[in-house]
């Protein structure tokens, strides 16, 4: 049941209303709260709660004034259950290695329940299961992740668990069957066609295949005499592996009903166009320049992408995260905040030494550590829940609290009656549970508004957008809506202007900024409407082509 808690997270096919992700990260906090009750948790250490808190601070203090409280607080909330989450792991390093193999079983579960999705999508074999899945075009496989380089980290970080499984497990039998886990999982990282994937997959072989013969000399990794209490496959099998995901890679287009991109095609020619990262890159290196100390303020990536004119190439899409964490850090809340949080995290790396590390369970959670940190530096794992609570869950595992920073110790030292640890961890779930369930009540009810009206809830089908305006968690998709559902005229040309200008630092994509133009001229404001009609050119050519031909710009509104 806890590895199940751990695994469902990464299988939640719920995908409704106006956010991709939040039927995700609220499935994770349900799931962290009963981990909360099933595993006795424990206190991480104090740099952890040091580190969690600054980047609370942080967000709070650069957040966008143009959304309020909604800017701010979902991020503040997300860091709140990693360091809930962090308990958690702090408790399954205090359980030893069998209360650490939830994690293990429930990311190897996960791992391989999702290569089966991940190839039946590759084959185009999914719509049986549909809507436990969904149905990508042929040659796409990212399972119920819905983001092919998230599918490829949740399978290197199965290919750790199923490594830690394999040298800890004495049973011939099990071993083989972890060997034919192994096989699926390198033909879903194959299937996955992520370049990322490849980079965390000669990662985890390298530094596998080097532990492994450690072992086999008869040292630990840290030059100690004594063996470690478990054991890798030789390191020529480790190694082999790597052929053998190449051969897979070459091997799958062949096999595909139609013509497909295989991760051969896309090692040559890499990303098309101007969609490459050394472009986008370089834009927000261009902002940083601009605002190096505050940033632009947090959330605010998008309209600062919009609203400037790059002397070189410009990244052709809506830009809201920068692909690497320090640097979009730095864009959003300025260099030193970046440096402080990143450094800092490095600074608890460093302290640890993961190179001298022997602890089998250590060992694992620095893997799987290790492939998020990775996929940090080119995406942004770490804004969906079932990588915030692995993620959460391994910062515990690594810096639990030293034993004598007990609860006990802290009532000594303050003189002063401190609850059990099993009721805080009681208390902190029924806190996260009774967040869910008004975040669930408040996104159903500003889901309605993106549902045709026979669709909607009995009680949101009239007056749908005046009931919605209530919601606080959710008010920026909430203006959104209003804004694109809403026609400008004479009468409420000023109040359409306020709206607009308010949504363009949420999404400034081009239905928001053509009603921010006819807003504009409406007013008699036709400097402003001539300049934001320029940004648009150069931002959205094709959708400004359309716009001057009366053609729509994007799809319907919802």
């Amino acid at each position: 049941m806890r590895a199940g808690l751990v695994a469902f997270p990464f299988l939640c096919p719920l995908v409704a209303g106006p956010s991709v992700q939040a039927w995700q990260l609220l499935a994770t906090w349900v799931c962290l709260a009963a981990m909360l009750l099933a595993v006795p948790a424990a206190v991480p250490a104090r740099g952890i709660w040091a580190w969690l808190g600054t980047g609370a601070a942080a967000v709070v203090l650069f957040s966008s004034p143009h959304a309020g409280a909604a800017a701010w607080l979902p991020a503040v909330v997300v860091l709140a259950a990693m360091a809930a989450a962090a308990c958690v792991g702090a408790g399954m390093a205090r359980g030893g290695a069998g209360t650490s193999g939830v994690l293990a079983v429930g990311v190897l579960v996960a791992g391989l329940a999702s290569a089966v999705l991940g190839l039946l999508q590759y084959y185009g074999l999914a719509e049986p299961l549909v809507p436990w899945t969904t149905t990508p075009a042929l040659g796409q496989a990212y399972g119920n992740l819905r983001q092919r380089n998230q599918f490829a980290t949740l399978i290197s970080m199965a290919l750790v668990a199923a490594l830690w499984i394999y040298a800890a497990q004495p049973s011939a039998r099990i071993r083989r069957w972890l060997v034919a886990a192994a096989l699926l999982l390198l033909v879903a990282a194959a299937a996955s066609t992520s370049r990322t994937g490849l980079l965390q997959l000669l990662s985890i072989v390298g530094v596998a295949a080097f532990i492994a013969r450690w072992e086999r000399r008869g040292a630990a990794p840290d030059g100690a005499t004594s063996r470690p209490p478990f054991s890798l496959p030789p390191p020529l099998v480790l190694l082999a592996m790597v052929p053998v995901y190449f051969a897979i890679a070459w091997l799958l287009p062949q096999l595909a009903a139609g013509e497909v991109e295989g991760m051969m095609q896309r090692l040559q020619e890499g990303a098309p166009g101007d969609h490459t990262r050394m472009i986008l890159w370089r834009n927000v290196l261009s902002l940083i320049a601009a605002h190096p100390l505050a940033g632009w303020g947090w959330g605010e990536l998008a309209f600062a992408h919009y609203s400037t004119l790059y002397d070189g190439p410009r990244f052709p899409e809506i830009l809201d995260n920068a692909h690497n964490l320090p640097l979009h850090l730095a864009v959003e809340m300025g260099i030193p905040v970046s440096v402080l949080v990143c450094g800092g995290f490095l600074w608890m790396v460093m302290a640890a030494r993961p190179w001298r590390e022997h602890d089998p369970v250590r060992l694992m959670a620095w893997g799987m550590l290790g492939a998020i940190a990775l996929h940090s530096l080119l995406e942004y794992p770490l804004w969906y829940g079932p990588f915030q609570l692995v993620f959460g869950l391994c910062l515990g595992m690594l810096w639990p609290a030293r034993r004598a920073a007990t609860a006990s110790s802290l009532r000594q030292r303050f003189k002063a009656r401190w609850p059990e640890p099993p009721v805080l961890s009681s208390v902190a779930a029924v806190v996260l549970m009774a967040v869910v369930g008004y975040a669930t009540w408040d996104y159903i009810r500003i889901s309605q508004i993106y549902l045709a009206r026979d669709e909607r809830l009995p009680a949101y089908e009239d007056g749908t957008l005046a009931k919605a305006r209530k919601s606080w968690l959710f008010a920026r998709q909430v203006d959104f809506a209003e804004l694109t559902l809403t026609a400008v005229t004479p009468a409420n040309a000023a109040a359409m202007h306020s709206l607009a200008e308010r949504t363009l630092h949420f999404s400034p994509e081009p239905r928001v900024i053509v009603k921010l133009i006819e807003s504009a001229e409406l007013m008699g404001r036709g400097e402003e409407a001539r300049d934001q009609a320029e940004r648009f050119r150069i931002a959205f050519p094709a959708e400004y082509e359309r716009w001057l031909k009366g053609l729509p710009v994007d799809g319907q509104a919802p």
